[in-house]
C-alpha cells in the first residue's frame, strides 16, 4: 500500500466540501467525525483511515474510491480496452449507435475522473454532484 500524502488528501476533502458549499461543522455532523478531528484532516494534521474516509466521502455525497485514490489506498488505472471493443465489436448496432454509445462511455469517464467542471457561478445540480467524481470500481487496483 502506498504512503498517504496526508496534506494532499486533506486539501481535497477540503476543496470537495467547499465546492459543496457546506461547512466544516456540517460535513463532521453528516460524517459522524467531530469538527477537530475533521479539521486536523483537512490541515493535514490527522491521517484518515479508509473507513474514516468513507464516512466523510457519504458526507460529502462523493464515492469512497474516489477518496482512496486521493489518499493512495487504491491506484488508478486507465480504462481497459473491454468496453471500447464490446461495443464497436457488436454486430447489431450500427455505427452511428456504437459511437454514440463511445461519447456517452467517454463522457462518463470524463466525469467519474473529475474533469468535468463546473462553469463559474453555476451549481451543479444534487445528481452531478453526487456523481462527479465516481470512478469504476474495476478501474482501479489496490497500491
Amino acid at each position: 500500500m502506498s504512503p498517504v500524502d496526508i496534506p494532499t488528501i486533506g486539501s481535497y476533502i477540503r476543496e470537495q466540501r467547499e465546492q459543496a458549499k457546506i461547512s466544516l461543522r456540517q460535513l463532521a455532523q453528516a460524517a459522524g467525525v467531530s469538527n477537530p478531528y475533521l479539521s486536523q484532516i483537512e490541515r493535514g494534521l490527522r491521517r484518515p483511515s479508509a473507513d474514516i474516509l468513507q464516512q466523510i466521502a457519504r458526507g460529502l455525497r462523493i464515492s469512497a474510491e474516489a477518496l482512496y485514490v486521493q489518499a493512495g489506498f487504491l491506484e488508478d488505472r486507465p480504462p481497459g480496452p473491454g468496453v471500447r471493443d464490446a461495443v464497436l465489436a457488436d454486430p447489431e448496432l450500427t455505427e452511428r449507435q456504437k459511437q454514440m454509445l463511445l461519447e456517452v462511455y467517454d463522457s462518463f469517464r470524463s466525469q467519474a475522473a473529475g474533469r468535468n467542471q463546473t462553469v463559474p457561478g453555476e451549481t451543479a445540480s444534487a445528481d452531478e454532484q453526487e456523481h462527479r467524481s465516481v470512478p469504476e470500481l474495476d478501474q482501479h487496483r489496490v497500491a
